[in-house]
């Protein structure tokens, strides 16, 4: 069971991912016949991360051959990457392969959760690297939902392959800010195109207070604003096709 209130969350343990090997495993993942396969990514630091890759039924054209690297809520308050798969499996049944992850501390990954998510921003950088160096897309869009937001904003400029981020409830407020400050700057200085979603009743980021963050933001800046939805609804299946709309009508108008 999952339980909810704005401000707190506790994730259910049937969102608990199950293990990964270093060799990779697959099974059926969407009816469109869309696959899903599961490795191991060792990160710089020795940290060794449960990897989940969803794959188009079909083969992708390189012109389209986007791949979208999605970064999952807070580990401390039970973030894994099982809150990704709606998302990831949607994004692979409209051509794109997709990849999730638990970070450091989170599901079968190996290490320790850091309580500002410092130490979490090589877990994001290991994976963008292993899907370029492995999928060899033409680019990869990084994705962050609440805290992984800040997490991928702070990687976006560390791979080159990267070319765009997707923001969904990027928590910018005030107490929020006292964990994730310090990855503040790294995106709104980043040139690459930004995104950001929100709900117009997050109670962690106000409207206004995002207004004001991207003001500073430097290259192309567009916000989404969801009416009447808070943080962690967002983050439910509920939003799930919506947010896939969003993201690929993103990958489209990026430069090709």
């Amino acid at each position: 069971p999952t339980e909810v209130k704005e401000g707190k969350k506790c994730y259910g343990a049937d969102q608990i991912e199950a293990g990964s090997s270093s060799a990779p495993r697959s099974g059926l993942a969407g009816a469109d016949g869309s696959r899903m396969e599961w490795t191991t990514v060792e990160t710089a630091d020795g940290a060794k991360l449960s990897v989940r890759l969803f794959k188009p039924a079909a083969p992708v054209e390189d012109a389209e051959d986007v791949a979208v690297v999605l970064v999952h809520p807070y580990t401390i308050l039970g973030g894994v990457q099982g809150l990704l798969r709606g998302m990831a499996q949607g994004l692979a049944e409209r051509g794109h392969r997709a990849v999730t992850f638990d970070m450091r501390g989170a599901g079968r990954s190996t290490g320790r959760a850091s309580l500002t998510g410092s130490s979490e921003v090589r877990d994001v950088v290991a994976v963008c690297r292993w899907v370029a160096d492995t999928l060899k897309p033409r680019a990869v869009l990084l994705v962050g939902s609440s805290a992984g937001a800040p997490i991928a904003g702070s990687a976006v400029d560390k791979v080159d392959q990267v070319v765009g981020y997707v923001s969904i409830g990027y928590p910018f407020g005030l107490l929020a800010s006292i964990l994730f400050g310090r990855h503040h700057d790294a995106i709104l200085k980043s040139e690459k195109p930004k995104l950001f979603i929100m709900g117009t009743k997050d109670g962690f980021t106000s409207v206004k207070q995002l207004q004001n963050k991207l003001k500073s933001a430097a290259g192309r800046v567009d916000t989404h604003l969801i009416e009447g939805a808070g943080h962690f609804q967002m983050e439910g299946p509920a939003f799930d096709a919506q947010m896939v709309d969003l993201i690929v009508n993103f990958i489209k108008s990026l430069p090709k």
